[in-house]
């Protein structure tokens, strides 16, 4: 396969996730948030928190029903973009997805129809537990994607049969229970739930900046401030255990992420802020704090994490070993008879991936040089500065993020969260900053496991269909105008909604009320 042809089968699908996750996060926690105010409006009966659910339900199905047409197509550019990807592992990744769709997208898909249709035909508590189910719904359809997400950073509970030629899957408890899934998971869905308390924060203070609505605004205020006090609390502590996996499963993605050329006596400093020199594999120069990463990284201070440097040499000898794996492979293809090729095989076939990555440059194994093995050696490390600033910047919008919750949160505990006009500026201008961190976030994860489709398993540049570079710039550019269509949709009718504020529902009780409604 051309490297064009690789770069532009990535490209199209970067563009298309990193435009679906615009709305996933908002998604995942917008339903929480929907729970807990209809849960004050079922203990207390008041009307204000019923107008509450409705108003900011209405702003989350808007972006729920864009969050599904983009979604869609991501699932199939498997089949057409990635075409041996999905033969070589489609057994092990089809599981979760289809237990997704089957499960989970057509329980929040349900109960989303119930939430908005049910108010008049249900009872406040049976409303309450769609709500309820809606949002579990919708979080479990997260988990099963993540699920699939996660076995290809760390490919557990899988493994390669020499007759069909593919990774089949031979214990699914272990894909299930995945530490690096399971670590993604509940920091997503964390990022998701900060995502929305911005979200209802930004919104809210913004009527209170212009004195529309204003116990209205303050109750979603206060909701908001608690539940993204807790929801960015709980980003940081799982961030570091996302860490904690990361260093465990990709010791390549955590020395990329921390420009750690050499392995540090044990427990490693943490680079603040550096200048990657990628050319010359050091730092110009490095601002440290002792101990940090060590203790981020393993949880000790004992171990070491390994530099990039021993990471290379490492995987050199991985490739080396992988070189008789490819060998051993192609002669039982052609022989199965041939024990001693499958004895060879079975010996090296745990790098059998890293042998694979030879084939980017050869397709006989007797061809390879110790420069072409440089190649690949050089290849299974990432562009260091876009994976450590790109961290730096999540990392920095978080704690941002922290500071805000923590002042509002405090603010609102006196009482006074109306009376403070800079407070109010500074919620609505932080806004985009979850989203900005959420895409840092999922560029990290996904850019990080380069030059991997399946990390150690399957490279990327085998993964592609055979297609032509014009078909690949002919449908990047229609699901860029496509999808920029429906942001823009979007854009218009959550700004049209929320400059309208809980007027929208017509009830008579707030400002700016349709003239219908009189």
């Amino acid at each position: 396969m051309t490297d064009q042809l690789v770069d532009l089968s990535r490209l199209q699908f970067a563009v298309t996730a990193l435009y679906h996750f615009l709305f996933v996060p908002l998604t995942l926690g917008m339903v929480w948030i929907l729970v807990v105010m209809e849960s004050v409006f079922v203990m207390t009966g008041k009307q204000i928190y019923k107008d509450m659910t409705r108003f900011w339900g209405k702003l989350f199905g808007i972006n729920f029903a864009l969050g599904v047409t983009t979604g869609i197509t991501m699932e199939f550019q498997f089949g057409t973009n990635w075409a041996y990807y999905s033969h070589y592992v489609g057994d092990v990744f089809g599981a979760p997805l289809a237990i997704e769709g089957l499960m989970a997208f057509f329980l929040e898909s349900t109960f989303i129809g119930l939430f908005f249709f049910g108010w008049d035909r249900l009872s406040r508590p049976k409303h309450l537990m769609v709500t309820l189910l809606m949002a579990f719904g919708t979080n479990l359809s997260a988990l099963w994607i993540l699920i699939a997400n996660g076995w290809m950073q760390n490919p557990v509970g899988a493994e390669f049969n020499i007759t069909t030629m593919r990774m089949e899957l031979v214990n699914f408890g272990a894909m299930l229970f995945n530490p690096d899934a399971q670590a993604k998971f509940v920091h997503t869905v964390s990022a998701g739930y900060v995502t929305a308390s911005t979200f209802v924060l930004a919104i809210s203070s913004w009527y209170l900046l212009k004195g529309q609505d204003v116990e209205f605004a303050k109750r979603s205020f206060r909701i908001a401030s608690a539940f993204g006090l807790a929801s960015v609390l709980s980003v940081i502590v799982l961030g570091d255990e996302s860490g904690y996996t990361v260093g465990e499963a990709q010791q390549t993605k955590l020395a990329a992420m921390e420009a750690m050329w050499e392995t540090e006596p044990a427990p490693a400093s943490f680079n603040l802020i550096a200048a990657p020199n990628q050319a010359a594999e050091k730092n110009d120069w490095a601002v440290e704090i002792p101990w940090v990463m060590g203790l981020i990284g393993t949880r000790s201070t004992t171990k070491q994490i390994p530099g990039i440097h021993q990471i290379k040499e490492k995987n050199r000898l991985r490739i080396i070993s992988g070189i008789e794996a490819v060998k051993a492979l192609e002669r039982v293809r052609h022989h199965p008879e041939d024990a001693q090729a499958m004895g060879v095989f079975n010996d090296h076939k745990a790098d059998l991936g890293f042998g694979l990555l030879l084939k980017k440059y050869v397709t006989n194994m007797d061809q390879v040089t110790p420069a072409i093995i440089q190649q690949a050696v050089d290849s299974t490390i990432p562009r260091v500065v876009p994976m450590f600033w790109g961290f730096r910047a999540m990392v920095g919008l978080g704690f941002l993020l922290l500071m805000l919750f923590v002042t509002t949160f405090i603010t609102t505990l006196k009482g006074k969260c109306d009376d403070k006009q800079w407070l109010l500026k500074w919620a609505f201008l932080m806004l985009p900053a979850p989203w900005l961190a959420c895409e840092l976030g999922w560029f990290i994860a996904e850019y990080g496991r380069q030059p991997w489709t399946i990390y150690g398993v399957l490279p990327t540049h085998l993964s592609v269909s055979t297609l032509t570079p014009g078909n690949l710039w002919g449908s990047l550019a229609g699901f860029v105008g496509f999808y920029t269509v429906l942001l823009v949709v979007e854009m218009y009718l959550m700004v049209k909604f929320a400059r309208q504020g809980p007027g929208s529902l017509a009830t008579g009780r707030y400002d700016h009320e349709p003239a219908f409604a009189h």
